[in-house]
């Protein structure tokens, strides 16, 4: 329909912003928001406003005041919203990289916010009343839990890969498998790190075969360090072979080279006792001889994002007086919750209670298919006849590289378009409906389908789900 010219509002027919921010209407806003902000957002939809109205597109009931502030109040709220949200994670990847990987137990959040409002001793040496190092904090429980010698962390793996090899190996060479030469997480690259830390690369065997014959011909006087690269983000198979980390700390030694392992995911504790897949763990690395470990704080281990270096304590100590150690050193948050997380493995029986991961590595498939059950008629009744909602089996991931063939049992929907429009349009919308809602829920697109595994479905979440589908019909 359009608009006649007299229901059209001209420029000049818009309140002036002085007479506006005088509306009782606004006080309240007003002593929330703060003048400032309020003003600044009246002035931006003022101006909008102007310029539908040259534009003859302002119907004349848009510049009556109570509609101005109705129209600035939800401007208000959109512009304040917090950027972070939390959303229901039923992908069916437990570490999901995108969706902040490791849930931090109670115990590491209650330590979390203990250091937020209170002065600690992050780098004050309580006995001698010096200045102390943050890394003592938790370098006795890591060394305890490893079997290390010493150790330093840092904000991710990444960083502890190029702190090792910038303060390690720097105009020097660093002798890697080319079957290891991963990529991982927004399209960061070994051989990127290695050349940002200052090092040169040589890439020894094949993609799929690599003898120890291959590494003993690389080495010459410039060779600073022999590594291996754990491929936890993918596997080759079929006619292969690895050196050993035996192999090669055997090969080390006879050069006096240190071998070092990215051990990526890597996890304290075997997950086999759990009925997991078998990952090599920290300790089984340093036993086996290497010299140095790193290994990420936020994948299987359960805490927060930080990356590990751990091992011989004549390489830490000069990988901490490099200057990036500075640069690349964890805020007292973190420190905060790896303590709280890592003091959890000394009593290993316990973990799958108290440790928030394992607790959804091993959650049985019987609750979360009964999980599932709850919830299908609900998201049904809410979708209607053009749907079909079925619980179904379906199989879960460990997610962030850790054991890419290997899946979990699980349970979840899978939700069918059987209405008259084009099903994998009618299926997209569907899944972006769910991750627009207040609280987003994150699904999975597979074959014309929405796939919404429970394994990391909470009860309280649980109830959301069904408040936000009654509520709020697609």
């Amino acid at each position: 329909m359009t608009l006649s010219t007299s229901s059209l509002a001209q420029p000049a027919d818009l309140p002036a912003l002085d007479k506006l921010l005088g509306q009782s209407e606004l006080a309240s806003a007003i002593q929330h928001y703060g003048l400032t902000l309020v003003t600044q957002q009246l002035r931006l939809l003022l101006a909008q406003l102007r310029s539908r109205a040259v534009a003859q597109q302002l119907p004349t009931a848009d510049v009556e005041p109570a509609a101005i502030i109705q129209q600035l109040k939800q401007q208000l709220t959109t512009v304040t919203a917090s950027r972070l949200k939390s959303v229901i994670n039923l992908t069916g990847t437990v570490l999901h990289t995108n969706l902040g990987r490791a849930l931090l137990p109670d115990s590491a959040v209650a330590a979390v916010t203990q250091v937020l409002t209170q002065p600690t001793n992050l780098e004050f040496d309580l006995t001698t009343g010096k200045r102390g190092d943050r890394d003592s904090l938790i370098e006795d429980l890591i060394c305890e839990l490893t079997g290390a010698e010493a150790a330093t962390v840092v904000n991710n793996n990444a960083a502890a890969v190029l702190l090792m090899l910038n303060a390690l190996a720097s105009q020097q060479e660093v002798i890697v498998s080319r079957g290891e030469l991963v990529e991982i997480g927004g399209s960061f690259r070994i051989p990127d790190i290695m050349s940002s830390a200052g090092s040169t690369l040589v890439e020894v065997g094949t993609t799929n075969r690599t003898h120890y014959a291959d590494y003993q011909r690389a080495i010459n006087e410039h060779t600073a360090m022999l590594m291996k690269v754990h491929c936890s983000n993918y596997a080759v198979v079929g006619f292969t072979k690895e050196t050993t980390l035996n192999e090669l700390v055997k090969l080390g030694q006879q050069h006096q080279i240190p071998v070092t392992v990215d051990l990526g995911s890597g996890t304290l504790v075997d997950l086999a006792e759990w009925g997991l897949p078998h990952e090599p763990t920290v300790k089984e690395t340093l036993t086996a001889g290497a010299d140095l470990v790193t290994f990420s704080g936020d994948k299987l281990l359960g805490g927060p994002q930080a990356g590990f270096i751990v091992g011989r304590k004549s390489l830490i100590d000069i990988i901490k007086k490099h200057p990036l150690k500075r640069a690349l050193r964890v805020g007292k948050l973190t420190m905060a919750a790896l303590e709280s997380i890592l003091a959890l493995y000394r009593s290993p029986e316990l973990l799958p209670e108290r440790l928030t991961t394992l607790g959804l590595l091993t959650r049985a498939k019987s609750d979360i298919q009964q999980q599932a059950e709850q919830l299908a008629p609900s998201l049904q009744q809410t979708l209607g006849s053009d749907y079909q909602v079925a619980s179904a089996p379906m199989h879960s991931q460990i997610g962030s590289g850790a054991m890419p063939i290997d899946s979990l049992p699980s349970y979840g929907l899978i939700v069918h378009y059987l209405g008259s429009a084009k099903a994998s349009r009618a299926i997209m919308e569907l899944e972006q409906w769910l991750r627009t809602q207040a609280t987003p829920i994150i699904g999975r697109l597979h074959k014309n389908a929405l796939y919404l595994d429970c394994r990391c479905l909470t009860s309280e979440q649980a109830h959301l789900l069904k408040a936000t589908w009654s509520s709020h019909p697609l």
